[in-house]
């Protein structure tokens, strides 16, 4: 018998490896929501596009996006352009790629007064290829 013997246990070790399952997780997670959100964030602006039957987007080898808002700001790539600002991009584009599509997004309260505008300034700057983005009619539900 060994009394007043006293023994010292070492205890429990500390853990030296990184538990990833939770970070792999969460990171997972992320991924899903930006597959997610990534295509809705491609146009933030929001138009009230015409609606008809026999619309099919189509893809230019080049193209570039004019919008035109409902309060007839035009927009080149989501940036507000004035008039002789526009005329100015336009030319700078036709110039380096004179095959380039424009895709006209313009808002159904736009007068066709104003879209007729832009394109007079697309025509004056090279810029032959003119496509209008309209969205397809919904078939009515049974």
């Amino acid at each position: 018998m060994a009394f007043g013997r006293l023994e010292r246990t070492t205890g429990p070790q500390p853990l030296s490896e990184i538990n990833m399952t939770p970070l792999i997780d969460v990171m997972l997670v992320l991924v899903v929501i930006f597959i997610l959100t990534a295509p809705l964030l491609t146009s933030s602006i929001r138009l009230d596009l015409p609606r008809t039957a026999g619309t099919t987007p189509g893809t230019a080898p080049h193209s570039i996006t004019v919008v035109l808002d409902k309060n007839s700001r035009v927009l080149v790539d989501e940036v507000p352009l004035s008039q002789p600002a526009l005329a100015q991009r336009l030319q700078a584009i036709a110039a380096t790629h004179p095959d380039t599509e424009l895709q006209l997004r313009a808002d159904a309260a736009v007068p066709y007064g104003r879209v007729v505008e832009v394109m007079g300034v697309a025509h004056q700057a090279g810029l032959h290829r003119i496509g209008f983005v309209a969205e397809p009619v919904q078939p009515p539900r049974p």
